[in-house]
């Protein structure tokens, strides 16, 4: 796995075009008003390639072409819309870098021309989160993979600010990790290989970890994720859970993150039909997100301790899977009716939580592919959310907006509980409609929690965008990491 950054170079001063002629490639970030392209070098040359191509400083599409400089310098520009949300930005940044896909550089220039210092900040930002999304090495087995030339230095120019970058580039390892193990075969990240990755991971950063196999599990009586669990024809599965402290004793409250890491879901008894089993080895995207996310802490040295709990585990067929009307006890005592086996996630969640709660964190915030419902709900450009803390709802809100991961919460009604009443145990595991099953799924997680901790579910239903989601240029988005940070150093969430 790539996990180099490229080296990021910072001038105060605009890019002339002596300093152009050096580069192969360059963005460049305008106001958008068309007069600021007089004082642009180069500018005359542009024009009337734009006036032909007829573009727009104020349309919100980039424009790329070749300079007559001697390095046949390939440039993008765009129009800057302060008013812009972060989304459209990111997705302005990411088809900016989409037009040097073609060319192979080792070093790119990004410059800001006559924008106001705040303008240019959030320019730069994304542009840059864009950069490092788009230049990291996601999985190939191919026979012959492609060799892209790797970029190895970033040159800012134009930026007024000397703050550094720490955090877009804690962010960029999240989420690149994150969308590097989601995208990895489901035969190469087993359970068992996936933890085995992990714990090497957690040796690199100093992370406690503590795993609690099938034998542990049973033990705590953890029947809800070992219904799951009993279907594989490899013993592997089991709750990983990690720790990270910061250096300097610290008295804040505790932030523990929680992901469901199903690494292929065939359904079970109830088997999915290959349409909708195909891309089944993404199912463990929450725990990839919640990894991530744990990672960008690290390397931003957060003075909070984190505990990581993942739920790593496969969804099989075969004589010994549980099925449909099977009565299951949970860790937390609560027995659980069996109504659909492709409603699996709730169930290694429910044991997950319990025990993350139980370690009395101020708030738990998880992540899950959990339901088609949410995708029906929002489509794939957005993830859904749901909380135990009405006061929460608004600041989930301008996390996402702010971050440009997109949020929208979901309410949590009492009534709802109704529909998972069962007749022969404490609680039904879902309902066999479709109708609000994101809800109903998350009233039934809600029953799982202990302590009263605050609480976030985030249902990944932007996990896997077509095309790409604002400045991620893969399908597979890693969505979450960003939000997070967002909640935690813009929103303060932990303090709420």
């Amino acid at each position: 796995m790539q996990s180099e950054i490229p080296k990021i170079k910072q001038e105060s001063s605009s890019l002339s075009a002596n300093a152009l002629d050096i580069y192969s490639n360059a963005i460049i970030l305008l106001p958008r008003e068309e007069s600021a392209l007089k004082t642009l070098p180069y500018g005359g040359e542009i024009a009337p390639r734009r006036k032909r191509a007829g573009h727009k400083l104020d349309s919100g599409k980039p424009f790329a072409t070749d300079l007559p400089n001697k390095s046949g310098t390939h440039i993008a520009l765009a129009g800057i819309d302060p008013q812009g949300s972060a989304f459209e930005l990111l997705t302005l940044a990411r088809r900016l870098v989409a037009t040097h896909g073609s060319q192979k550089s080792e070093r790119i220039a990004v410059a800001c021309h006559e924008l106001k210092p705040k303008d240019a900040e959030r320019a730069v930002e994304a542009v840059l989160a864009a950069l490092l999304a788009a230049h990291f090495t996601m999985p190939d087995y191919k026979s012959k993979p492609d060799k892209p030339t790797k970029l190895r230095e970033i040159h800012i120019y134009g930026l007024a600010s000397a703050g550094g970058h720490a955090r877009t580039i804690a962010e960029a390892k999240g989420n690149n990790l994150a969308r590097y193990l989601t995208a990895l075969p489901p035969n190469e990240l087993t359970p068992g290989n996936y933890r085995r990755r992990i714990e090497k991971l957690a040796r690199e950063y100093g992370w406690k970890t503590e795993f609690l196999d099938i034998k542990k599990l049973k033990a705590r009586g953890a029947g809800s994720f070992l219904a799951v669990a009993q279907g594989s024809p490899e013993p592997d599965a089991g709750i990983l859970h990690l720790r990270y402290t910061p250096k300097k004793k610290s008295n804040k409250p505790t932030l523990a993150l929680v992901g469901k890491g199903i690494c292929f879901d065939t359904g079970g008894t109830n088997l999915k039909p290959a349409r909708h089993m195909h891309g089944m080895h993404e199912d463990m995207e929450g725990s990839a997100v919640a990894l991530g996310t744990l990672l960008a802490l690290t390397e931003l040295k957060a003075d909070f301790p984190v505990d990581c709990w993942l739920a790593l585990a496969q969804n099989h067929i075969g004589p010994k899977a549980y099925k449909q009307n099977d009565v299951v006890k949970a860790a937390n005592g609560k027995t659980i009716e069996i109504i659909h086996t492709d409603a699996e996630g709730r169930m290694v969640l429910a044991d997950t939580l319990y025990f993350a709660s139980q370690q009395k964190p101020k708030l738990i915030v998880d992540y899950a592919t959990l339901t088609g419902a949410c995708v029906g709900a929002l489509s794939t450009r957005m993830s859904g959310t749901l909380t135990n803390r009405e006061k929460l709802v608004p600041i989930l809100i301008e996390a996402g907006n702010a971050s440009g991961e997109r949020v929208w919460p979901f309410p949590l009604p009492k009534d709802y509980e109704d529909a998972l009443k069962s007749d022969i145990a404490d609680i039904k595991q879902c309902t066999l409609d479709s109708d609000a099953d994101h809800i109903l799924a998350a009233t039934f997680l809600k029953k799982f929690l202990v302590n009263d901790p605050d609480w976030v579910h985030v249902d990944l239903s932007a996990g896997n965008h077509k095309g790409g989601l604002a400045h991620i240029p893969t399908d597979i988005t890693g969505f979450g990491v960003r939000l997070t940070l967002n909640l935690l150093f813009d929103q303060k969430i932990l303090s709420n």
